[in-house]
């Protein structure tokens, strides 16, 4: 690289790395508001996001980024660098020209704005009455249709929705996704209806015990390091916390899970535990040497959701996993769980049966809770419906393809918080993770064949090394479906997932 290049290129990492800094720093700052800060300080804490969106917003519209960029792209030089550098490069760029099109007051009046509609959420949920909601909803939602309007023409989408997907799976768009999810609808409820009609359901009620939150705790903690998330040797980078809604959060060496236990559902933590475990080992994986550069990021929301998804369902569902596991268990929780035989719990905890809640659904079902939510994204932003439908929108949709009844809007639309979180245009992310999640497997499988009887042996670090290998260690060197095309060998195709569930399911329900 020529000294002149190599001297912009130097200066607009230094630049970078300053701002991944600050917004590391601000993410530890929502964990805190999630996790264990004082409820009077909501008004306070909204300030303080809403400034650091500001300073975020102008070190990312930085001229001096701008004129560094300028002077990259124009040089002869250029085509000198690696494919890391231009990565890199091309990254900085993109983010560059989409924040200077966003008008810093919208910018702080969003992150301002989130922070009020979350915490109006929680009290809305609690009180199960949506109407709470509604007015810092709509707040909410105006202010990101307009985000949404400006960045359609930067991104040069088609639709505002298609500029949101783009924030969290970078050149998908909803015109791309509905084909695919048509596919994993119509293969899920084909599935769920040989389930439903099998002759071997499970006895969950062996599942129905109380066991005490300290105990719950421990077992997490014994999950999270079963799969190498180290949360309490003195030179560990994680941490497990308590929140209504599990989420993970951090950057390399400070990377924290949160979970939610309930005593007398103590699966609920397990399987929480085991996915915010997935995301965590993705942050950690990520190559040490691309540490504040933004090749250095997790790939897209969906090839991290793949990665939550293979270790909570791929590993945390498989009998395999709890050969080894549910001695332990059993040793944690004492008399409580001493019943537990390994192929009744397995069977259990595979248990297919349509539910309200997203996060308690079963691996069938669960990508159907996410086709309702694209629905109803793409027709919001799409100015079909508008924030005072929600409820009943939710509600039909429910019935229709889960045929189920919403009882209240505790379990229907308010249900999760990313709608209160602005988080417009993450929802698919989720059922695009699941089906990465497949192809990756079908991939691992050729690679390792006897990765199950490892498994069963309580080897789960070849799993993880090998997740490690073909995802965490390039970062975001490639878009989502580039990369799991490199990976895999196949472009974005739902086959690969229904075969793994169809494969799992027929033998669990003997159909």
């Amino acid at each position: 690289m020529s000294s002149d290049i190599y001297s912009a290129y130097k200066k607009l990492l230094e630049l970078t790395k300053d701002l991944i800094i600050l917004q590391t720093t601000e993410a530890i700052i929502h964990w805190d508001m999630e996790t264990v800060m004082p409820p009077r300080g909501i008004e306070q804490r909204s300030q303080q996001l809403a400034l650091l969106s500001r300073l975020s917003h102008k070190m990312s519209t930085s001229p001096e980024i701008g004129r560094l960029l300028t002077e990259i792209l124009a040089s002869p030089q250029y085509e000198l660098l690696t494919e890391v550098e231009k990565r890199n490069v091309y990254l900085i760029k993109k983010n560059y020209d989409e924040q200077t099109q966003l008008p810093e007051r919208l910018v702080a009046e969003i992150a301002k704005q989130q922070a009020l509609t979350v915490n109006t959420w929680k009290k809305a949920k609690a009180a199960k009455n949506f109407s709470i909601l509604q007015p810092e909803l709509e707040k909410l939602v105006a202010l990101n249709r307009e985000k949404a309007e400006i960045l359609m023409k930067v991104k040069a989408v088609a639709t505002p929705y298609d500029a949101l997907i783009d924030l969290f799976e970078t050149k998908m768009t909803a015109a791309a996704i509905a084909p695919i999810f048509e596919q994993l609808q119509k293969g899920l409820v084909a599935l769920l209806r040989k389930i439903q009609n099998a002759p071997n359901q499970p006895n969950t009620s062996i599942l129905k015990c109380s066991i005490p939150v300290e105990v719950q705790r421990q077992i997490a903690k014994a999950l999270a390091e079963a799969l190498g998330y180290d949360v309490s040797s003195p030179s560990s980078a994680g941490r497990i916390d308590e929140t209504e809604h599990p989420f993970t959060m951090g950057y390399y060496d400070d990377v924290r899970i949160t979970t939610h236990y309930y005593p007398e559902e103590f699966t609920s933590s397990i399987f929480s535990v085991l996915h915010e475990t997935g995301h965590a080992l993705y942050e950690q994986g990520l190559p040490r040497e691309w540490k504040y550069q933004p090749v250095g990021t997790s790939c897209s929301y969906g090839i991290h959701e793949s990665q939550s998804r293979f270790v909570e369902n791929i590993i945390g569902r498989s009998r395999e996993f709890w050969c080894s596991f549910l001695p332990k268990l059993k040793a944690l929780a004492g008399a409580n769980l001493a019943h537990l035989e390994l192929d009744s719990f397995v069977h259990a905890i595979n248990e297919v049966k349509p539910s309200k809640i997203r996060v308690e659904a079963d691996e069938v079902t669960y990508c159907l809770h996410i086709v309702i939510r694209f629905q109803i994204e793409k027709d919001l932003f799409g100015y079909e419906i508008e924030v005072d439908q929600l409820p009943e929108v939710w509600n039909e949709k429910y019935e229709e393809i889960l045929g189920l009844k919403i009882e209240n809007d505790a379990e229907g639309v308010m249900q999760d918080t990313h709608w209160a979180s602005g988080y417009y245009g993450y929802f698919p992310s989720y059922a695009l993770g699941n089906i990465y999640s497949g192809q990756l497997l079908a991939a691992l499988a050729e690679d390792i064949s006897d990765w199950r009887s490892q498994l069963a042996r309580s080897n789960t670090k070849t799993i993880i090394d090998w997740l490690a290998k073909n995802v965490h260690s390039y970062g975001a060197l490639y878009d989502p479906t580039d990369l799991i095309t490199k990976v895999t060998g196949r472009k974005l195709d739902a086959g690969p997932y229904l075969e793994y569930l169809h494969e799992k399911y027929s033998k669990l329900y003997e159909f």
